[in-house]
């Protein structure tokens, strides 16, 4: 009998691919949500924030809403052969609202306490703001973007509620660790559920000995 790899595999793509889109998209809206007035930045702030304090499942319902086969965007989003219901890649956009708001808040922190003085001085010298940003920013801020895009990759890792609402369960497609530990479970095989949650342990707790590594690491750099 072939053991079936496949949750594995398609948990560590889902999840890989909604970091990356949840880091770009997350600092570009902490960066100029950061540079907003105090009410204009509260509201803002309440809408993207929404996906972590709502239950994962209230967020896959407003998923289905939005993608369902017979909603306006679904319909659309279908005449180009795209489809985010029951589908791998639709666990990608239920991971990616779910973790978003870790790497928002993570990233718009950090640009608030960044000191601007070192903007301005680069500015001063003729960089522009894009090689400030990159080479000045972003350096400045590098341990909180990197905790925030750990926090949201192991979010995305971990995923369920949502990505169960919209991708549901099937075995060699759509199926993740969290959403066969829950089949497994509930088939009373507690053998093969506890297998499953044994290999999520293992891949976060190398996930944090990773950003653990990379933080002293940092720490002696700068002490040098």
């Amino acid at each position: 009998m072939v053991f079936d790899w496949y949750p594995l595999w398609n948990t560590l793509r889902i999840a890989a691919i909604s970091c990356v889109i949840v880091f770009f998209s997350g600092i570009f809206f902490a960066y100029y949500a950061a540079r907003l007035p105090r009410t204009v930045k509260g509201i803002l702030d309440v809408v993207l924030t929404l996906p972590l304090v709502l239950p994962p499942t209230v967020c896959g319902y407003f998923l289905l809403l939005v993608f369902g086969a017979k909603r306006p965007v679904g319909i659309f989003l279908m005449q180009f052969g795209i489809k985010f219901v029951m589908t791998w890649y639709g666990g990608i956009i239920a991971a990616a609202v779910v973790a978003f708001p870790l790497m928002y808040r993570t990233a718009r922190g950090a640009f608030e306490s960044f000191d601007n003085t070192l903007a301005y001085s680069g500015q001063t010298l003729g960089l522009s703001d894009t090689f400030i940003f990159w080479r000045i920013r972003m350096p400045a801020c590098k341990q909180s973007i990197l905790a925030g895009t750990v926090l949201a990759f192991a979010r995305a890792l971990g995923e369920y509620g949502a990505t169960s609402m919209l991708i549901g369960y099937t075995p060699g497609k759509t199926a993740t660790i969290s959403t066969t530990v829950y089949q497994l479970w509930r088939t009373n095989d507690e053998r093969g559920a506890l297998f499953w949650v044994l290999i999520n342990l293992a891949i976060s707790t190398v996930v944090l000995l990773i950003v653990n590594l990379l933080e002293s690491r940092q720490k002696a750099a700068v002490k040098k």
